[in-house]
């Protein structure tokens, strides 16, 4: 059975598949774009960018894309200091759309409908789904529990997508916002449960990661691929959520409550307890760095055995 496209307000995207945004410059140019052209959405990670990175990597992933309908996105912390600037290079750059999560924006939605672009909110809870929608909201990604990276909720994609379904449904205005199901989806078979349960389309981030195009440090890739099922463990990030990683030098200081204290700070977040420097330690797992990098994975990293292209991913889906 085909999969069905995936509408946000009037664009179309052939695949009802979006590439989840990973910082720090996990998710570039390289991967979104390859992922625009097998038809689903290609999504550049913003947070931890600078205006003119960011620029150059949305004009090199559209000069990447060929396929005359493939969507490019940003994904951006609202914890980051530099949201409203990312946000407005974005619209600058004539992205197609703009998901944010990691905290809660409300002005971001007049700025897009006054600029034409979409956006889409990462949120955990009917409630927020339902403020969401009130809001503007083009379309609304649920991430449950088994998402990788920060977490809102414990809940699992099963428990909580039908959840939501049901309060957007309560309200006409907002009973056909389309909602996009992030966590734990790792097949073709979990897409199709997914869409039966509801969504529109689904959201998976750690099998792109473990893709041709994904161009982070081979250490990053076999750190995952090497990682046994009592390896992925919780943390407390210093923006204030928990969030999911793989068990390394890092997370073990972490997790015994001696994290490696920054010597100086950026304030690059808007909140921040300073217990780690994750920026710092995120751009580390980047570059291949086991003993100071955090690296985040989704629940179900042990689906995986394998890197292959993004093609082949879809292939396989």
């Amino acid at each position: 059975m085909p999969f069905p496209p995936l509408f946000i307000n009037k664009l179309k995207a052939e695949k009802p598949i979006i590439q989840g945004g990973m910082a720090i410059r996990v998710t570039r140019a390289s991967l979104a774009s390859a992922v625009a052209n097998c038809g689903g959405v290609g999504v550049i990670a913003a947070s931890g960018l600078a205006k003119q990175e960011l620029r150059d990597q949305i004009r090199e992933a559209r000069s990447k894309i060929t396929n005359p309908g493939g969507l490019l996105a940003i994904n951006i912390m609202f914890a980051a200091t530099e949201f409203e600037m990312i946000v407005n290079t974005a619209i600058e750059e004539k992205i197609d759309f703009i998901i944010f999560g990691a905290g809660f924006s409300k002005d971001i939605f007049a700025i897009g409908q006054k600029a034409g672009v979409p956006i889409v909110p990462i949120v955990s809870s009917p409630k927020l789904a339902k403020i969401s929608a009130k809001l503007g909201a083009s379309a609304i990604i649920v991430e449950s529990g088994e998402a990788g990276g920060h977490l809102g909720t414990c809940q699992s994609i099963r428990e909580l997508l039908p959840e939501i379904k049901q309060a957007l449904s309560e309200n006409e205005s907002s009973k056909n916002i389309p909602i996009i199901a992030a966590g734990g989806v790792t097949s073709g078979a979990d897409i199709m449960e997914m869409l039966s349960l509801g969504a529109s389309g689904v959201q998976m981030a750690t099998r792109f990661l473990l893709s041709k195009e994904c161009d982070v440090h081979d250490n990053f890739k076999q750190i995952l691929l090497n990682a046994k099922e009592e390896d992925i463990v919780l943390i407390e990030s210093p923006v204030g959520l928990p969030g999911r990683a793989v068990l390394s030098p890092l997370t073990r200081k972490i997790l015994a409550g001696n994290p490696p204290a920054p010597k100086e700070c950026k304030h690059c977040l808007k909140h921040c307890s300073r217990s780690f420097c994750i920026i710092k330690a995120l751009e580390l797992a980047r570059t291949g760095d086991i003993e100071n990098g955090l690296f985040f994975t989704g629940a179900n990293l042990k689906k995986y055995n394998n890197i292959i292209s993004v093609k082949e991913i879809f292939d396989t889906l």
